[in-house]
């Protein structure tokens, strides 16, 4: 059974993250692949040293070109499964598999909230015509399912995955072969600064701006703290990056946020905070918070939905009140009278994940669906 994922560009997200993850592990875990993309981007590079067979084909002014080379390479590769992450990408191989075998399957990576009047013609065409939609979570599922009037048994949750070696070992600078430098030592923050960092692009179903008034609070209780934001500044949302900058300048918090953009050491930034602190309007997921939980450390996250089933009602979180900064602001100050219980809370989490949320148990969910 051989697998074609299809891509869009190969930027940093959580959508790559996952594939690039998936992709690494897919021979040790027997799942026969390759990929094809778009569009080039910050990752492409490691997509084409993942172990997966890499194809670009760029639809540029000629769509039945494009058609007609995707065609020709789905049938010459032997593919059973062409499986989108986009849903322009469904409809591309929805098209160019007439008159073939192969399966179609979308994942449904986020909501359609904000979704523009062409993108979500597609959506509404292409979801009742794929063989299986995958979701990410049992809440996005239900939305869609309702909103849209899917057929029940057409439909999959798949949990994304965390591939843990990722995270467990010890990510090197590619250029000189070391250990990434200490985070401290980079902002030159002292030891006993409390060091918070919060990972994801600035993009519209992220709310860093309750982070920033977060972090206003914070510094009127006199606690001395440094937060990181990782995650780039959005080309087509540049304001939801730069309100929050501008926040911080106002409000005199510079030398206690770092804005880091877009990393390729994430594992090791995780590792080294005292907490993580997430907000998030819509995600359905949460692969940073997933992550975060897997190193061990304490992790804040408001009670999105999602939030909410991914870390069964807040057992290894501490959740807030989506949008509320006073109760994130309170919670966090009970954290800091009883670090200790909060850790050993983490640990528990760091277990919970481990088990659930794995890369390997990702890809063989995966494999149960593409074998239906």
């Amino acid at each position: 059974m051989k697998i074609a994922y299809l891509l869009g560009s190969l930027n940093r997200g959580g959508t790559e993250t996952l594939l690039l993850d998936v992709f690494r592990n897919a021979e040790k875990n027997c799942l026969d692949a390759i990929g094809i993309y778009r569009k080039k981007g910050d990752l492409e590079y490691e997509f084409i040293e993942s172990g997966v067979k890499m194809y670009r084909l760029s639809v540029g002014k000629n769509l039945i070109a494009y058609l007609i080379q995707l065609r020709k390479l789905l049938i010459e590769s032997e593919t059973t499964v062409a499986h989108a992450q986009q849903p322009i990408d469904a409809l591309y191989a929805r098209l160019a598999c007439i008159g073939t075998k192969i399966k179609i399957i979308l994942t449904l990576h986020g909501y359609d909230f904000t979704t523009k009047k062409f993108s979500s013609f597609i959506l509404r065409f292409i979801i009742k015509r794929t063989n299986v939609n995958i979701f990410v979570s049992e809440a996005q599922q239900i939305h869609y399912q309702q909103k849209y009037r899917l057929k029940s048994k057409k439909q999959k949750v798949v949990y994304n995955g965390v591939s843990f070696d990722k995270l467990n070992n010890l990510t090197l600078d590619m250029t000189l072969n070391q250990p990434m430098s200490n985070l401290r030592d980079e902002l030159s923050i002292s030891s006993n600064t409390l060091l918070l960092g919060t990972v994801g692009n600035f993009v519209p179903g992220r709310n860093q701006m309750i982070i920033c008034r977060f972090l206003k609070g914070l510094k009127a209780e006199n606690v001395n703290f440094h937060l990181v934001f990782v995650g780039g500044r959005d080309k087509k949302s540049p304001h939801l990056y730069d309100d929050c900058v501008d926040f911080c300048k106002q409000n005199d918090l510079k030398k206690n946020v770092s804005f880091l953009g877009s990393r390729n050491d994430v594992p090791d930034i995780l590792k080294q905070l005292d907490a993580f602190v997430y907000a998030t309007d819509h995600d359905t997921f949460g692969l940073a918070v997933v992550e975060a939980m897997a190193v061990g450390i304490p992790v804040f996250v408001n009670d999105w939905e999602v939030m909410t089933e991914i870390t069964e009602n807040g057992k290894y979180v501490t959740l807030y009140k989506s949008n509320d900064k006073v109760d994130l602001l309170q919670q966090f100050m009970v954290f800091l009278q009883d670090k200790e219980a909060y850790k050993d809370k983490a640990r528990e989490a760091a277990c919970f994940v481990s088990e659930k949320y794995s890369i390997e148990k990702h890809i063989e969910n995966l494999k149960h669906v593409y074998s239906q």
